[in-house]
C-alpha cells in the first residue's frame, strides 16, 4: 500500500489528531478527513489532503473513499459511527480499521464477516490500545494453556481519557456489566466484582468492567468464560 492511499477519519479528534501527526513526522501522507471544517486546518498545517463528509449519506461517504485503499476510523463514539463507515468500507474495497473498545462494535463487525470476505475486505476493529496488549496477552495464554475455560484479565489505565472516550463510558452507563459466560454475551450488575491484583507495585483493588475483551478474547481464543 502506498502512503497516499489511506484515509484517517475523525483526524481533528484528539486521537485522530495525534495518529495523524504520527502519520506525518514518518513521511506518510494520508489523507485527512472529518465532519468539519477544523480537519482543513490540520490537513493544511501538515500539507496533506482535506475531506470533509459526514456519515449520514452513504454516497457522501463512498465519495469521501474514493481511491483509498484502507481507512483508519478515529471518530467514536463508534457505536454510532462504525457501521455507516464499514459499510461503505466494503462496498468501495477499503479495508477497515478503527481504535473502538466497545463490545457491541466488535459484535456487530463480527456478525458482518462474510460480507466482509466475500469482498476481499479486512474489518478490523480496536486496533488502538484497548484490547491489543490483552488480546495478545489472553492468546498467548491460551497457547500455555490449551485446555483453559475461564479467562480472567485485569489492567490498570494510566493517562487521561480522551474526550471520545469519557462520551462513550457516559452514553454505556446504563447498559451496566458485562461478562462471557458459556461462549455468551451475559449481562451483569456494574462492578458485580471486585479483587486484588498485583501489577508490580503492591496489589490494587480493581472491579469489573464491560471492557472490550469481553467479545475479542473469546474470538481469539475459544474460552466461554471471560471477565475483564
Amino acid at each position: 500500500m502506498s502512503s497516499a492511499s489511506f484515509l484517517i477519519y475523525g483526524a481533528s479528534g484528539y486521537t485522530g489528531a495525534l495518529v495523524a501527526r504520527e502519520a506525518a513526522r514518518r513521511g506518510l501522507r494520508p489523507v485527512l478527513a472529518g465532519r468539519g471544517p477544523a480537519v482543513r486546518a490540520l490537513a493544511d498545517e501538515l500539507r496533506l489532503e482535506a475531506r470533509v463528509f459526514g456519515l449520514e449519506d452513504p454516497a457522501a461517504v463512498r465519495r469521501g473513499l474514493d481511491g483509498q485503499a484502507l481507512v483508519l476510523h478515529c471518530a467514536g463514539p463508534f457505536c454510532h459511527t462504525s457501521a455507516a463507515m464499514a459499510t461503505a468500507c466494503v462496498e468501495t474495497g477499503a479495508h477497515y480499521l478503527d481504535i473502538t473498545g466497545e463490545v457491541i462494535v466488535f459484535e456487530s463487525l463480527f456478525a458482518r464477516r462474510r460480507l466482509a470476505e466475500q469482498a476481499g475486505v479486512m474489518l478490523l476493529p480496536g486496533v488502538g490500545f484497548d484490547v491489543v496488549p490483552t488480546d495478545c496477552l489472553a492468546a498467548y495464554l491460551k497457547r500455555r494453556l490449551p485446555a483453559a475455560t475461564w479467562l480472567e484479565l485485569a489492567l490498570l489505565a494510566l493517562g487521561r481519557l480522551s474526550r471520545g472516550t469519557l462520551t462513550t463510558m457516559v452514553e454505556n452507563l446504563h447498559r451496566g456489566g458485562l461478562v462471557r459466560r458459556g461462549g455468551i454475551l451475559t449481562a451483569v450488575p456494574p462492578g458485580h466484582a471486585t479483587r486484588q491484583v498485583d501489577f508490580g507495585r503492591g496489589p490494587r483493588t480493581v472491579v469489573s468492567i464491560p471492557w472490550g475483551d469481553v467479545s475479542t478474547a473469546f474470538h481469539s481464543t475459544g474460552i466461554p468464560d471471560v471477565t475483564v
